[in-house]
């Protein structure tokens, strides 16, 4: 396996989510579509045709992030869940903390605060402002 992508739905604030996520990881969206820009859906509504069809945004270069908005008609409806967590390996201590708390930033809420956990590494789990769940974490204590 040469990548991962982790794909997110979102009750139409995919744009707002990516550009959030752009600032916690220092990359640029790669690619973004609406609804309105695709050929192949030329009966798309008009609400629909500005929202997000396909958006992708690299973290690492081996690990995506990608996404859509949530758009009736297209697709099954959105269930907001605790089903997932993206969870991400941090280089050093510094970086673990800086996106833990970017996550955790204008309404994120903190699961388990990072740090030492007892079965050995540095680890924290937060859910972020759009209701996204992830741990991030170092391979051992800090």
């Amino acid at each position: 396996m040469q990548l991962v992508h982790f794909y997110l739905n979102f009750p139409g604030n995919t744009a707002e989510a990516f550009r959030f996520y752009e600032t916690v990881f220092g990359t640029k969206i790669l690619f973004q579509q609406t609804f309105g820009d695709t050929s192949f859906l030329p009966d798309a509504p008009e609400s629909a045709k500005s929202k997000i069809m396909h958006i992708q945004l690299p973290i690492t270069e081996a690990v995506h992030l990608m996404g859509s908005d949530s758009v009736e008609g297209f697709g099954p409806p959105l269930t907001t869940g605790n089903n997932f967590h993206i969870s991400l390996v941090a280089s050093d201590k510094a970086e673990a903390d800086r996106v833990f708390a970017a996550l955790g930033a204008d309404g994120g809420k903190i699961g388990m605060p990072i740090a030492n956990a007892p079965w050995g590494p540095y680890f924290g789990m937060v859910t972020d402002r759009f209701g996204v769940q992830w741990m991030v974490s170092l391979t051992g204590p800090a």
